[in-house]
């Protein structure tokens, strides 16, 4: 191990995989996931999304999780050690910061995200959804976006509960909180899912998001699927590699990354499921975009017996999704902080904490008094979106894959790996080596022409 010092470590295979599904599974799934599948045709942008997670992040998340826990450094420290370890360049270091710099820009857009679900946490604890329609729901959100008092209040509030969760640490924060609620936010997913059976537009939300219409394929669907896989399962992110400098020796990379994305694509699916029969029983465009999720669950828990309850109890387990996620964001940035300029905890925290509420002041104001201001035709967060999910994301679980694949040697992989099974681990490294490298290569330079 290249350590240098002795690292909080998680207290078992439970508990890395529950931090690592929480960080995974969020508003990525939730909120993410269902608006891109409407604006990108269903079914179709649903398989390539799978294909993706499966057969291209499964490989590159495991690359990533065990350079982290080789490394046993923030990204850019296990980059660089690894390759001085290996000979090679130190400017490998540059795909760590690259990580870093991803998760600060997606940070900066999806910590306003979390205060629209802790907004509507507190408007479904004090008010409910009872009589909201479609018309009720899309104006509500649009009064929340004209708010930028509003939005600042809850952004700042949902900084504030990220940064005492790091502060209490990787056991006693991280693990705690999500060991309990990540299990209680996929059981209601699926009591939402059995109510949907029942209420309207079940079947018609099964055929848009199972039946795939191949003409609505291209270049910038793949792109997107891609960039969503990567978003939604946490590659390239620098979450997973600093999570993975956690992880005990004893504990195997192979079967925590097939359990987390298994999980984190179920719980995608599972929100589709409860999303879209909303959309189409209340007569909904589902490529309404980023409010989608935010417009129409509150007329679905309108019509629900218990509605009220319902309700305030999956905008709680949602505000925590979010929140393991932003905590995700964060934390390698602290590290980052905490080994490369020897800060405290808290101080690296207060640094990092302040950095993105002051950024993401410019990114609430895109939502209305700079909503007419863009670059290139796009706002700034579509702009933010697409540079760190369509490309800094792809580019980095290339740079990922190609390091573990050629740069490190076969010996250093299969010794952290521990994959008994020899066909197993031979596969994975031909496609680390080809095929991965390949098809990102692929489809993100298809995307972006």
């Amino acid at each position: 191990m290249t350590a240098s010092k002795r690292r909080e470590s998680w207290s078992s295979r439970f508990g890395f995989v529950m931090a690592s599904i929480g960080f995974a599974v969020g508003l990525g799934n939730i909120w993410r996931f269902p608006y891109l599948t409407g604006e990108y045709g269903g079914a179709a942008f649903v398989l390539v999304y799978l294909l993706c997670a499966f057969a291209i992040g499964v490989p590159i998340l495991m690359a990533e999780i065990l350079i982290g826990r080789r490394g046993r450094l923030s990204p850019p420290g296990s980059m660089r050690a690894l390759a001085k370890q290996e000979g090679r360049s130190r400017h490998w270091r540059w795909v760590g910061a690259m990580n870093l710099l991803a998760a600060f820009l997606i940070e900066v857009v999806y910590s306003v995200i979390t205060g629209w679900v802790l907004f509507y946490l507190y408007k479904a604890i004090t008010t409910g959804f009872a009589g909201v329609d479609g018309p009720m729901a899309a104006g509500q959100f649009d009064t929340l976006l004209a708010s930028t008092p509003t939005m600042l209040f809850w952004t700042l509030a949902g900084l504030l509960l990220t940064g005492l969760t790091l502060y209490a640490g990787v056991e006693k924060g991280i693990e705690k909180v999500v060991i309990v609620l990540m299990p209680a936010l996929f059981g209601l997913l699926i009591v939402l899912v059995i109510y949907n059976a029942f209420a309207g537009g079940f079947a018609r939300a099964l055929s848009w998001l199972f039946t795939p219409d191949f003409s609505k394929l291209n270049g910038g669907v793949c792109l997107a699927a891609l960039g969503q896989a990567f978003f939604s399962i946490g590659v390239a992110m620098a979450a997973m590699m600093t999570y993975g400098s956690y992880l005990p020796e004893r504990i195997s990379i192979g079967q925590s990354v097939v359990m987390i994305v298994t999980a984190d694509t179920l719980v995608a699916l599972l929100a589709g499921m409860v999303v879209f029969p909303a959309v189409f029983a209340n007569g909904l465009d589902p490529a309404a975009g980023t409010g989608l999720t935010f417009m129409t669950l509150p007329i679905a828990f309108a019509r629900m017996p218990g509605g009220h309850l319902v309700g305030s109890l999956f905008f709680l387990l949602l505000s925590v999704a979010a929140l393991t996620s932003m905590i995700g964001f964060v934390h390698p940035l602290t590290t980052w902080l905490e080994e490369s300029r020897g800060y405290a905890r808290h101080k690296s925290i207060i640094i990092v904490l302040i950095a993105i509420a002051v950024t993401s002041i410019s990114s609430i104001a895109s939502y209305n008094v700079l909503s007419d201001w863009k670059i290139m035709g796009v706002n700034l967060n579509a702009g933010l979106d697409f540079v760190a999910n369509q490309v800094l994301l792809p580019v980095g679980g290339f740079l990922i894959a190609v390091f573990a694949g050629w740069f490190m040697s076969r010996e250093s992989v299969e010794k952290e790996l521990v994959i008994a099974n020899d066909m197993l681990f031979g596969t994975w490294y031909l496609l680390i080596r080809y095929a991965v490298p390949t098809a990102v290569a692929t489809i993100f330079l298809f995307g972006i022409i």
